[in-house]
């Protein structure tokens, strides 16, 4: 009885040898069963190994610096308040930019409609500011 579970063993080892070598040839390389994702990966490898590292251009380098500044100071702001406090930082903006005239004086005009617009709602407020904010 033992013999032939040592066979068996010895049967089972034998096959799945020659299952794997297969699937490897000599270099180690996948062959046809392998899945497309290895043999995309072994390319990408092969580039990787035949092109030098290129070093980052002092552009390159400043703005991967201003990169890790602005990321370390949008620390705990998600969605898209990060994105709009990130877009500004990379610009080189603090993000308190002071509005010009032309917003100022919209802003004063948008307070002054508003206020005389108390009390209306739905469409005859629409109308109300519509018309108040053109003249």
């Amino acid at each position: 009885m033992k013999q032939l579970i040592t066979a068996l063993f010895c049967a089972l080892f034998a096959v799945s040898s020659a299952y794997a070598a297969e699937k490897a040839d000599p270099k180690g390389e996948a062959k046809k069963g392998a899945p497309a994702a290895e043999k995309k990966a072994e390319k990408a490898a092969e580039k990787a190994a035949e092109k030098p590292k290129k070093e980052p251009s002092e552009a390159q380098k400043k703005q991967q610096e201003r990169m890790k500044s602005c990321n370390d100071k949008a620390e705990g702001k998600t969605g898209d308040e990060r994105k709009s406090f990130m877009s500004s930082c990379l610009k080189g903006e603090d993000g308190k930019k002071e509005p010009s005239a032309a917003q100022k004086k919209q802003q004063e005009r948008m307070k002054d409609c508003n206020a005389k617009a108390e009390g209306k709602s739905g469409d005859e407020r629409k109308k109300f500011m519509s018309s108040c904010l053109k003249g």
